[in-house]
């Protein structure tokens, strides 16, 4: 295949043309192979206050992307992927405590993501907290989301957990170590432990509300599951030397993608911070991140030695535009956006939902892009979630989400809450109260907690809460349990269970 540069250039061109027009948040789209860095473009402000442009050598959050390197730093470390947590983490709960560090690392081992678990309790995205503060509710999370290897559900918690044993084991902090791992390749990654630590030149996050741009704000401490700050150039340079198997990148692209597997022996497309998809017959492997005014993604082509990263300061959709750069370089066919059923679905018991536009779905609160599967069925592109649906008539939606089989039918317009769930409710061991009314309204435990959130009810017991809090939206479901008590459920959180008070 004769790789076209100059088409993935110019699609590239675009992408930055279209933030400096916009004169924004921008972003920047770095072009590399095996040897380094092609070609860059960058357009839009890294600070609008300021009117400071975005470059390539512009220092940005790389959020989740950077997952892959602690999995680097952990396999050069020795450290056994088949030890569970608790060999090093004596504190955890039994339940965690147990989980395979492997699994808590290839999002399979229904560990529930801490800061969907606080917000549920009422503690905002937005909330400092420090290291040990969130290790400390790390330890206090009484049970998993699932039986470990059942289901591919994306957490932090286990990066979170997995740094902390690297830091155990090696006697030295993260942030030396990935100063010390990207600066043997010439990148100058850094890794800050919280929002107020100054970084020098580094962009502002930057999200819409509707009418204006605003800054974003991310309160918990940076760790492994998404901290490290770089330029795109630097990772551009990296994700290089990692097609390459440069220096101490030897070997670590094939271990990182290698096979996973469910407990019944099915592969799943996460590996060790990285997913593995398709480009029309080409395998490509890459990864998203977000954290609030900061959207990512890098591909890869391992087969052809090249890949794409696009970092921006802006929130908004980062891996379809990566996608047509590659597309372009490759020569290859972009998937057919879905035309899928609109509406929001359920399951027949339980808290699994899903509310689907023509062209996306969002699987309790996990958002992914849709595309057919030349097949007649819908598919995601994986940012986070492996989904394959295939439509029965317009009302009924069947297949594998995060590699467990659903089944979820239309939620009919007429659909009234369900008397069942009124009433105070109580959480014994974390405390959180949530009082449901007749009028179909809650009082969760969020910020502004005197604002009662509007429940969309689902049929058998269930309903969706519903609340923004800057650029995020939360919809937790509400749901009766076979013993009576009200579960409090997200795609990464499922752990509260309250009694009625």
């Amino acid at each position: 295949m004769a790789l076209n540069w100059t088409r993935a250039a110019s699609r590239a061109q675009e992408i930055a043309a279209s933030w400096q027009s916009a004169a924004g948040p921008g972003g920047a789209v770095v072009l590399f192979d095996r040897d380094g860095v092609r070609e860059a473009f960058a357009g839009g402000h890294a600070s609008i206050e300021y009117g400071v442009p975005f470059t390539a050598q512009t220092p940005n959050r790389f959020a989740s992307i950077s997952k892959h390197i602690l999995a680097i730093a952990l396999l050069r470390a020795g450290i056994p992927l088949d030890a569970p947590l608790g060999r090093w983490l004596k504190e955890l709960s039994a339940p965690l405590a147990a989980v395979e560090l492997g699994r808590a690392l290839d999002m399979t081992g229904a560990l529930p993501d801490m800061m969907e678990a606080l917000w549920h309790q009422g503690v905002p995205f937005t909330a400092t907290l420090s290291a040990e503060e969130v290790f400390a509710f790390a330890c206090s999370l009484p049970a998993l989301n699932a039986e470990p290897g059942t289901e591919m559900a994306y957490s932090n918690t286990g990066w979170r957990l997995g740094q902390r044993i690297l830091e155990q084991v090696t006697g030295k902090p993260y942030k030396e170590t990935v100063a010390e791992l990207s600066g043997e390749l010439g990148a100058a990654f850094r890794l800050p432990y919280d929002a107020s630590e100054i970084v020098p030149g580094l962009a502002t996050g930057y999200w819409n509300d509707g009418t204006a741009w605003r800054r974003g704000h991310n309160g918990p401490h940076f760790s492994a599951s998404g901290g490290i700050v770089g330029s795109a150039a630097d990772l551009a340079g990296w994700a290089s030397a990692l097609l390459a198997g440069r220096g101490p990148l030897a070997g670590m692209l094939e271990r990182l993608t290698a096979p996973r597997h469910f407990a019944d022996g099915s592969e799943s497309v996460y590996r060790l911070g990285l997913v593995c998809s398709r480009l029309g017959e080409t395998g490509i492997v890459g990864h998203g991140g977000s954290l609030a005014g900061y959207r990512n993604h890098f591909w890869m082509s391992p087969a052809h030695g090249v890949g794409v990263v696009v970092l921006s300061n802006r929130e908004e959709e980062a891996l379809w535009p990566a996608l047509t750069v590659l597309a372009a370089l490759l020569g290859q066919d972009l998937p057919t956006i879905a035309e899928a059923p609109v509406g929001l679905f359920a399951s027949g018991e339980g808290p699994f939902w899903a509310e689907l536009a023509t062209d996306s779905i969002s699987f309790m609160g996990g958002f992914e892009r849709l595309v057919t599967d030349g097949d007649g069925g819908l598919r995601s592109l994986p940012a986070y979630l492996d989904i394959r649906l295939k439509r029965e008539g317009e009302d009924r939606l069947t297949g594998l989400i995060g590699g467990v089989p659903r089944s979820l039918r239309r939620v009919p317009a007429d659909t009234r809450l369900d008397p069942r769930l009124v009433g105070r409710w109580r959480d014994p061991r974390f405390g959180t109260e949530i009082e449901i009314r007749a009028d179909g309204t809650a009082l969760m435990p969020w910020p502004a907690s005197g604002t009662a959130s509007r429940l969309t009810p689902l049929p058998n017991g269930r309903a969706l809460a519903d609340h923004l809090h800057g650029p995020w939206r939360a919809r937790p479901c509400l749901w009766l349990d076979a013993e009576g008590s009200l579960r409090v459920a997200g795609h990464r959180a499922r752990i509260l269970q309250m009694q009625r008070a």
